[in-house]
């Protein structure tokens, strides 16, 4: 089970459900993948462009790996994923969401 006050969401990748949590470790590597100076930065790049398939891969492969689990974003990249793309982008902004809000119910 999943605890949004600590940031954590669920998602149904291949048919089975993962939790995904952006660590401070697993935000550090967006930063470097984005090429952001700072969190603040990044929190503006996330929240001003339109996300490419490969950042959306790599967030939920960050998100995957700060809760624990080991998968490449080449792995995350053959999952599959209800919904397809909206799918996809539905986690990944569930996660942000949950990492970056104020409280857990926003």
């Amino acid at each position: 089970m999943v605890n949004r006050h600590r940031g954590e969401v669920e998602a149904i990748l291949d048919g089975k459900a993962y939790a995904l949590c952006l660590t401070l470790g697993a935000l550090a590597e967006l930063e470097a993948l984005f090429g952001a100076k700072s969190l603040s930065d990044l929190v503006s790049q996330l929240s001003s462009q339109s996300l490419t398939a490969q950042q959306l891969r790599s967030i939920i492969g960050c998100g995957l790996r700060g809760a624990g689990h080991t998968f490449t974003d080449a792995e995350v990249a053959e999952m599959q994923c209800e919904g397809g793309a909206a799918g996809y982008a539905r986690i990944a902004a569930e996660l942000l969401g949950a990492t970056f809000s104020a409280t857990a119910e926003e």
